[in-house]
């Protein structure tokens, strides 16, 4: 039996954001659960939808673990210092306190920048490899959008990569990171590994899994995991990072050189023989809305249409009104819209209480260019607390709180209004408050792919829409100041060039 240290630190961090993430942000909870300890991790993660769930269910009753602290905060603006020393220095210190330990394995994101720290998680390894030495295992799990740079493959003995957009298995990648890691215990620390970036940004409506190019990127990334190779990952990158690193990358480690090397180069040379068919129809919110209107009109089943720009997913502000100003100048019936954050508006409507008319600029409460509140009277239709539980696909048994909710009606246009950010991950956002979404003709959802995992079966149709946002479908509209020279800011697309 081993003595296994494990441990998570969590956040997807959009560089162009006004917000920053702070300490309180973790420790509070909301979409994520708060800020967990010792044995709170295991009482707060096992049998739910994270890599640590996935590494308890395999591990739990194996070897001698020791939880240290796991935090996940939702994606956005950078990571205060102070979050960031708080939270990896307890974890330091709590590895440094329970050595010797024979193995770690840390649950990470894979694109956290913090205010000081460019590749966040390469510092948090750089620490951790520091505290138990080079001969002490290092296993991770990462997200799928993890912008990885050469100093994690080096700093990590093994690691598992979300294989689907929608993530639909953070946990089965926790639990493939714990059968990587009794490998390494069983044969010992790979002698060997293997790093390609790939010179382009992919932007993440390009990323899906469920359909090529990605799905055979994916398939042979999995096939790629024999005999000497005990890994081979891809990560698709998150753009919306301002590091050097930006960008998919394929990682292995094994215990074989030239198996490990022609694995990753394989997968490698994939990518960029399919780098011309990454592409998505992207809309106009009014395009967007006068052509779901028109399907609608024959439909059976809800038109979907993702608000991708304001995906608090990527970082985004969740209370962008451009799809919501879209619907009401078309004069969309039966629509739905979810999730609006504003928390000034869920309280003026639980003030109000149900069946009240209020008057209010509802969202548009951050500083990003098109984007202005939306003047008018809305219907006080329902309100809760907030909280309820996910059974979705993509995140299944997931205790929610966001705060002060309210339903709000104008015209033919319902929206769920929360006082906490959530992406439209899940149908119970739009149950927990009495709406039944596949009586819907149109669904208006805050997502760029995972809403897809839920909702894609039960819509006639699905359009991805464009309005006013923080998270840009196109790279090349963001100042970066850290990203390497010569990049292409899309597939196909132009290399970036640093200015000034």
């Amino acid at each position: 039996m081993a003595r296994i240290a494990i441990g998570g630190f969590l956040h997807e961090t959009h560089c162009f954001v006004p917000m920053r993430t702070d300490y309180a942000y973790y420790a509070r909870g909301g979409e994520m659960p708060p800020l967990a300890r010792g044995h709170e991790i295991i009482e707060r993660t096992a049998g739910s939808s994270f890599g640590m769930s996935g590494f308890l269910g395999v591990m739990g009753d194996r070897h001698d673990l020791v939880p240290l602290i796991w935090g996940h905060a939702g994606a956005g603006g950078y990571v205060t210092d102070e979050a960031f020393e708080r939270i990896v220095g307890e974890l330091v210190g709590g590895l440094s306190a329970a050595m010797p330990v024979d193995a770690v394995y840390l649950d990470l994101h894979g694109a956290m920048c913090s205010e000081t720290f460019e590749d966040a998680e390469s510092e948090i390894l750089r620490r951790v490899r520091a505290c138990v030495g080079p001969d002490v295992p290092v296993v991770i799990s990462l997200d799928y959008h993890a912008n990885i740079g050469p100093e994690t493959a080096a700093l990590t003995d093994g690691m598992a990569i979300y294989l689907t957009y929608p993530h639909i298995d953070r946990q089965h990648t926790g639990a493939r990171s714990a059968r990587i890691l009794q490998r390494v215990l069983d044969r010992g620390q790979p002698t060997h590994r293997a790093f390609h970036k790939l010179p382009f940004l992919l932007p993440l409506n390009f990323q899906c899994t469920l359909v090529e190019p990605t799905k055979g990127v994916v398939e042979a990334s999995v096939a790629g995991e024999t005999g000497d190779v005990l890994d081979l990952c891809y990560a698709a990158g998150f753009p919306p990072s301002d590091l050097h690193w930006c960008g998919p990358a394929v990682v292995a480690h094994g215990y074989d050189a030239d198996a490990v090397d022609r694995a990753a180069l394989r997968l490698r040379d994939m990518l960029l023989e399919r780098e011309p068919r990454f592409a998505e129809e992207l809309l106009d919110p009014d395009e967007a809305v006068t052509r779901a209107m028109t399907i609608a009109t024959s439909a059976s089943r809800p038109v979907v249409i993702a608000d991708t720009q304001d995906n608090p997913g990527c970082g985004g502000t969740c209370d962008t009104t451009g799809m919501l100003a879209a619907l009401v100048r078309q004069d969309a019936r039966d629509a739905a819209m979810c999730v609006m954050c504003d928390p000034e508006a869920a309280a003026a409507a639980h003030a109000a209480g149900v069946g009240a008319r209020i008057t209010i600029d509802l969202g548009g409460k951050h500083p990003l260019p098109g984007v202005e509140p939306f003047h008018g009277e809305f219907e006080v239709v329902r309100l809760t607390d907030g909280r309820f539980t996910t059974s979705g696909k993509s995140i299944p048994g997931r205790r929610i709180d966001l705060g002060p909710t309210a339903l709000l009606r104008i015209g033919g246009i319902e929206v769920v209004t929360a006082s906490h950010r959530m992406q439209a991950f899940d149908q119970d956002i739009f149950r927990h408050i009495g709406v039944e979404p596949s009586t819907r003709k149109i669904l208006v959802l805050k997502s760029t792919c995972h809403f897809r995992a839920d909702f894609e079966p039960i819509a006639e149709a699905v359009l991805i829409a464009v309005a006013p946002g923080a998270h840009i479908v196109d790279a090349a509209a963001y100042p970066f100041r850290h990203l390497r020279e010569g990049v292409r800011l899309a597939p196909m697309g132009p290399p970036f060039r640093r200015t000034g």
